[in-house]
């Protein structure tokens, strides 16, 4: 017995750690950067270096600012890198480098760090900067160009003739006969950020990250389920619902975030679930075609709700 060592539950042996997790999102990442590449041309890889140089810099910056010792040693957990490659997938291609930057400012510094940092923030950081930007750059934000054309992704003034709606978009103004085909949407040639076209991309990210246990299953696919079922309901083809906008970025690598979602498997299905519903509700009734964005930030205010919720008993604990 004396080989032995008894302590108190639980007993959990794992090698996984912050950064560990990180660089499995960031690799996890790979296939949309490559995919917005070949849709969007070389600028997309320019969005999306910008915000993620940036992104680093306002979090070093502001933690030297704030004297926290060691800054260089705090963000070597990737974190600031995937909120600014997330930040870039959530922008059209065509953004101006200065509003990029400006939008990392937002995530990094206001979201993030007056928050406290990594593990406080009560909103995912890149997709509050995107409603950021969305309010305050609308013309902007909102300029989509044809996929597989690059020649404005040097000059992204010249869109005469080469813009294209998304087609979430087209359904709103009800130009459907202008909507790309389901094949093109699923591998994402057509008009939307660059990061989010792809749902190939997005689901092969998914996939590896559930693989590697990094996420679960039950938000992704409740959040995706809900959009298509709902959609159906009100009589919208479901396909295009989830294939048209940015529901699978949303889904797969935002609605799944360890600090602004619930931890428990039922509070993530009610998570997800109701991240689907607001989506739908956005995209029907108002005036906006996606309400991935705003639908997610609502339920990170419900987050806390869920997990009381939702939390379970500790086996011989005393009822609350």
């Amino acid at each position: 017995m004396g080989k032995y060592a008894i302590s108190v539950s639980p007993h959990i042996n794992d090698k996984s750690t912050t950064s560990r997790i990180m660089l499995d999102v960031l690799i996890a990442l790979v296939p949309s950067f490559i995919a917005s590449i070949l849709i969007f041309g070389p600028r997309a890889a320019v969005v999306t270096f910008v915000c993620v140089a940036s992104c680093v810099f306002f979090e070093w910056g502001y933690l030297k600012i704030v004297k926290k010792p060691n800054p260089l040693v705090i963000i070597r957990d990737y974190s600031a890198c995937i909120t600014g490659v997330i930040l870039a997938f959530n922008l059209p291609v065509t953004i101006p480098i200065w509003q990029a930057v400006v939008g990392s400012a937002v995530a990094i510094i206001l979201v993030k760090q007056l928050f406290g940092g990594l593990g406080k923030n009560i909103f995912n950081p890149a997709e509050t900067a995107r409603v950021f930007m969305f309010i305050a750059f609308a013309t902007t934000m909102t300029t989509w160009v044809k996929p597989l054309d690059f020649s404005t992704w040097v000059s992204p003034s010249n869109l005469d003739g080469l813009t294209a709606a998304t087609p979430l978009a087209l359904i709103k103004h009800g130009d459907v006969g202008a909507l790309p085909g389901v094949w093109e949407m699923f591998i994402g040639v057509r008009g939307g950020c660059l990061g989010e076209t792809s749902n190939l991309a997005l689901l092969i990210g998914g996939i590896y990250l559930m693989f590697r246990r990094v996420i679960s299953w039950h938000t992704p696919v409740a959040y995706i389920a809900m959009v298509a079922a709902f959609s159906a309901l009100l009589g919208f083809d479901p396909v295009y619902q989830i294939f048209g906008g940015g529901l699978f970025l949303g889904a797969i690598f935002m609605a799944t975030d360890y600090v602004t979602a619930p931890q428990t498997k039922l509070g993530q299905l009610i998570f997800g679930v109701m991240c689907g519903f607001f989506t739908v509700i956005i995209r029907v009734y108002s005036n906006y075609p996606e309400g991935v964005s705003f639908s997610i930030l609502f339920m990170n205010i419900l987050t806390p709700y869920i997990n009381k919720l939702t939390e379970t008993k500790p086996l011989g604990g005393v009822k609350k």
